[in-house]
């Protein structure tokens, strides 16, 4: 792909478009540390000089990136409570089913978790105050819509309905570095299957500590 000079607004929001779209591609072929910038510039076929020109850095594409993964998981996260979740269960019941949901629709979003994973470690840093604060607006957009919800299906939560979804990401983030590990440790866990209490499922594990989350914060009564 090839692109001349962009003349009009529409057309550099076009290329800021490319641009997310190569990165996202790339995502799904590498971690997050792989994706860099000369090999994202080659791909979406615009010199270095020029994608800098649209995002200051590499983490300031991926923070784009994540910010676009997150809007869309939450579009699709709405139609799958409606439809998963009862809200004239026990509440109890309706805590399994939310958690459930959401375990499984956060571990079919891998490139997702691991930016998130990476969010506070690595793609915070080598930006600028401007972007970082424009992406914490869009994040504590995406939380409040989140939040929200949480709380329709789970009203019982209260106040404790944002923390809640606050520690649902950052706790998929962490897993999915633990679910997807490198080549060699996943030899060493065939190798010696001692060590397979430290090989996490993303789903399984997130899905537990959603429930005991859950299960402990909830009202008794």
């Amino acid at each position: 792909m090839t692109f001349q000079r962009a003349r009009t607004e529409e057309q550099r929001e076009i290329r800021r478009q490319a641009i997310l779209d190569a990165a996202s591609a790339m995502l799904d072929e590498m971690p997050v540390a792989a994706v860099t910038l000369n090999e994202l510039s080659r791909r979406v076929g615009l010199a270095k000089p020029n994608v800098l020109r649209y995002f200051e850095s590499r983490e300031a594409v991926l923070l784009e990136l994540l910010n676009r993964y997150l809007q869309e998981w939450l579009t699709d996260l709405a139609g799958e409570l409606a439809a998963g979740v009862d809200e004239n269960l026990p509440m109890a019941e309706r805590a399994a089913a939310v958690a459930e949901i959401l375990s499984h629709s956060l571990s079919g979003r891998v490139a997702m978790c691991d930016l998130f994973g990476a969010q506070v470690s690595v793609l915070e840093h080598n930006v600028s105050v401007e972007v970082v604060t424009r992406y914490k607006r869009a994040s504590l957009e995406r939380l409040t819509t989140m939040t929200a919800l949480i709380e329709k299906y789970l009203p019982e939560l209260g106040g404790d309905a944002t923390l809640f979804s606050l520690q649902t990401m950052v706790m998929a983030g962490a897993l999915s570095a633990y679910s997807t590990p490198p080549p060699s440790l996943l030899a060493a866990y065939e190798a010696e299957p001692d060590l397979a209490p430290l090989h996490l499922s993303m789903k399984d594990h997130l899905r537990q500590a959603l429930t005991a989350t859950l299960l402990g914060v909830l009202p008794r009564g």
